[in-house]
């Protein structure tokens, strides 16, 4: 390791030192209690990350899990819209409120809940950014949670390496679609992760097939899916193969994302309970 490391960038680091192995996992705020950690991460965007993490977080729920969302999509933020939140959050000297949605009790917090103006552009650079990330971690006040998903911007940038170095996660979930673009760049969030020392629980592709409503008939608007093959290349497991869905995507726009159907997901949510021991 040169002598001018600074020891905030391991992941690109070629020396094989021992100071690698140090911890630099920061605690969360000492009035919570927060026993599982997920990132959702995305090697490009406009796959259904969001998505796939608010219907997580609903699945997770209504099984009786006590869930919250950190919106670490900073510039991007979409968590709030998609369950139709649209109070600020408060503070006390000891934190900041997460809110809580209606129906469910998800504690979400994101940029937008401290944000005057919804539509205000967040023109930050990434160590602020990250530093963002990093008050939501330590400065919120997240109570009793029984899972914190993490929905994470896309790509291998600043925030996915704050997030990766700062918060202890107990696995990360990779969301791509089925072009073989996308294909190839996912490897790129896995090996990312890998060299992290993250657990990647699966990969989920969303936007696999469509249902024609009419005769039933299955179609492949985006060629049918090879992540089969992708994830056997990294080792990894397919966790589901998610449709495309106009009705969900009704029901984010409107904020009702608490009135997803999720049976198309309850398998992968079995299997993430599972692998990380919930």
């Amino acid at each position: 390791m040169s002598s001018s490391c600074d020891k905030s960038s391991c992941a690109g680091c070629t020396s094989n030192c021992s100071e690698r192995k140090t911890d630099f996992h920061e605690p969360y705020n000492s009035l919570s209690n927060i026993k599982k950690v997920i990132s959702v991460v995305s090697g490009k965007g406009g796959v259904g990350k969001s998505l796939v993490t608010s219907s997580l977080a609903v699945s997770l729920a209504k099984r009786g899990y006590k869930v919250g969302i950190l919106d670490a999509d900073i510039t991007g933020p979409s968590i709030p819209k998609v369950f139709g939140i649209k109070e600020k959050a408060m503070a006390c000297k000891d934190g900041t409120f997460p809110i809580e949605t209606g129906k469910l009790g998800i504690k979400v917090m994101s940029i937008n809940v401290l944000l005057d103006d919804d539509e205000s552009p967040v023109v930050w650079r990434g160590p602020i950014i990250g530093g963002v990330v990093k008050q939501f971690w330590q400065e919120v006040l997240w109570g009793d949670i029984d899972v914190l998903l993490i929905d994470m911007p896309p790509g291998t940038g600043d925030v996915p390496l704050t997030v990766f170095q700062t918060i202890k996660l107990d696995g990360a979930v990779i969301v791509t679609a089925p072009q073989d673009l996308v294909s190839l760049i996912v490897k790129k969030s896995y090996h990312m992760a890998e060299k992290m020392n993250i657990n990647v629980l699966g990969i989920v592709e969303n936007m696999s097939y469509m249902e024609c409503p009419d005769c039933g008939k299955v179609l492949y608007p985006f060629g049918k899916s090879n992540i089969e093959n992708v994830a056997g290349e990294m080792g990894i497991d397919v966790l589901a193969k998610l449709p495309i869905r106009p009705e969900n995507a009704a029901l984010c726009d409107g904020g009702n994302v608490e009135d997803i159907d999720t049976s198309y997901i309850e398998a992968m949510t079995d299997t993430i309970i599972n692998k990380i021991n919930l």
